[in-house]
């Protein structure tokens, strides 16, 4: 007997087809292919959705919006051909490494008999040392593309951070939110040419030796500029008109640099779990990391022209993800979660320059880049986005996440 053919949709794929998803579970549906021959004798097909035989990249599907999926779920398929909708989102264990090592299936009887199969990517933010070399390299080589020997696009991301910039993203309560716009909106436009890239974070709480090396992001050579291999995708990265990267470690690269750990980061926050307090981390260990190193990356004005800073930044935001996680901080309206700032800026209804464009007093007389960098799978945090946007990145409390996760946060109502 011919067994019936399942159409599997999941929203948000690219105009070529090629589907990515994050922990954050997305609404989809399965329904059967019409016309069914032979007609079955019932209302309803049972099927059952499961991850594909082999794959890497692991998937949870469940009937209502939860982080408590399963790897299997069966479902009733009508013979009219109508739609039954079920939730999916990737598994904190097991993220995807390449493009269609994940496949969401639907089986008939046994898993063997796959009648419907949609293949994506399970793309998250993971620890830089994780990765292998094929991610590695993907990464080096969009960051090297989004250059383009300091002619592309990333001169609009080191305009940003500047010192006539600082008070918009530095000390008061939008540090954290605007970094986190910051890095995503460099993350879109590096997937932009690569879609398979997520930013690596460099967890600098833990030793990293792999992290310097030339087939990495560089090994200093005695003159204090940084060295790669021939032919990695950063060897000619050139920010300021200048060729290179100039950065020294002040700490032995086979260990960790002192600053505080995740643990301790996380007591900042007190007895309360305030963000209030949480955000002194903004010294230490935030500032800490940057002045773990001479060169460029060790001040304000000139540390987006290192590419680190970016794999740094990633931690730091990954820090404030996972304490929002533990203490369940992720609703804006409420102060424990957000303590708005006394400047402009910093506040939970303010836009965030430089997307917003404006550039009269007391914002930066300029706005490089832009409106923020549009995503298929997600209408958030929309062209200029406003701080509160920013805190609910799961869309937890929101109902719509931003697409970006890590790789040790887990989606969790």
């Amino acid at each position: 007997m011919a067994l019936p053919t399942v159409l599997i949709d999941i929203p948000g794929a690219l105009p070529d087809g090629r589907l990515f998803l994050g922990f954050a579970p997305v609404q989809a549906t399965a329904r059967l292919k019409l016309p069914l021959t032979p007609l079955p004798t019932g209302p309803t097909v049972k099927v059952t959705l499961r991850n594909g035989p082999g794959t890497v990249g692991k998937l949870l599907f469940a009937t209502t919006r939860t982080g408590d999926g399963a790897a299997t779920l069966p479902l009733a398929l009508p013979v009219s051909g109508a739609p039954v909708a079920f939730w999916v989102g990737g598994d904190v264990a097991a993220p995807s490494r390449d493009y269609g090592d994940a496949v969401a299936t639907a089986s008939f009887g046994p898993a063997t008999q796959i009648v419907g199969r949609r293949p994506l990517m399970v793309r998250v933010r993971k620890n830089a040392v994780a990765l292998n070399a094929a991610e590695r390299d993907r990464f080096l080589a969009a960051m090297g593309t989004l250059n383009g020997n300091g002619l592309g696009r990333f001169r609009d991301f080191r305009d940003m951070h500047v010192n006539i910039a600082s008070p918009e993203e530095h000390g008061d309560s939008g540090f954290l939110p605007w970094h986190r716009a910051y890095l995503l909106d460099l993350e879109r436009e590096l997937q932009a040419i690569d879609p398979r890239v997520a930013l690596p974070y460099w967890r600098f709480d833990q030793p990293a030796p792999s992290l310097f090396t030339t087939a990495y992001m560089g090994r200093t050579g005695s003159s204090g500029s940084v060295q790669f291999n021939p032919g990695h995708g950063l060897e000619n990265w050139v920010t300021d008109g200048q060729l290179g990267i100039s950065r020294r470690p002040l700490f032995n690269v086979n260990n960790a640099p002192s600053l505080r750990s995740e643990a301790q980061t996380f007591a900042l926050s007190g007895a309360g779990r305030t963000f209030a307090s949480f955000r002194s981390m903004e010294s230490d260990p935030h500032g800490a990391a940057h002045t773990s190193f001479s060169g460029s990356i060790g001040s304000i004005g000139t540390a987006a022209r290192d590419p680190l800073f970016f794999m740094l930044h990633c931690n730091v935001d990954r820090l404030w993800a996972k304490w929002q996680w533990l203490f369940h901080r992720h609703d804006p309206a409420v102060s424990q979660s957000y303590s708005q700032g006394s400047r402009v800026g910093h506040r939970l209804a303010d836009t965030m320059w430089p997307w917003n464009g404006i550039t009269t007093p007391p914002r930066p007389p300029t706005a490089p880049g832009g409106a923020f960098a549009g995503s298929l799978s997600t209408p958030l945090p929309g062209p200029a986005p406003r701080v509160q946007a920013m805190i609910d990145y799961q869309g937890k409390v929101g109902g719509v996440a931003l697409g970006f996760d890590y790789d040790d946060v887990p989606f969790e109502l």
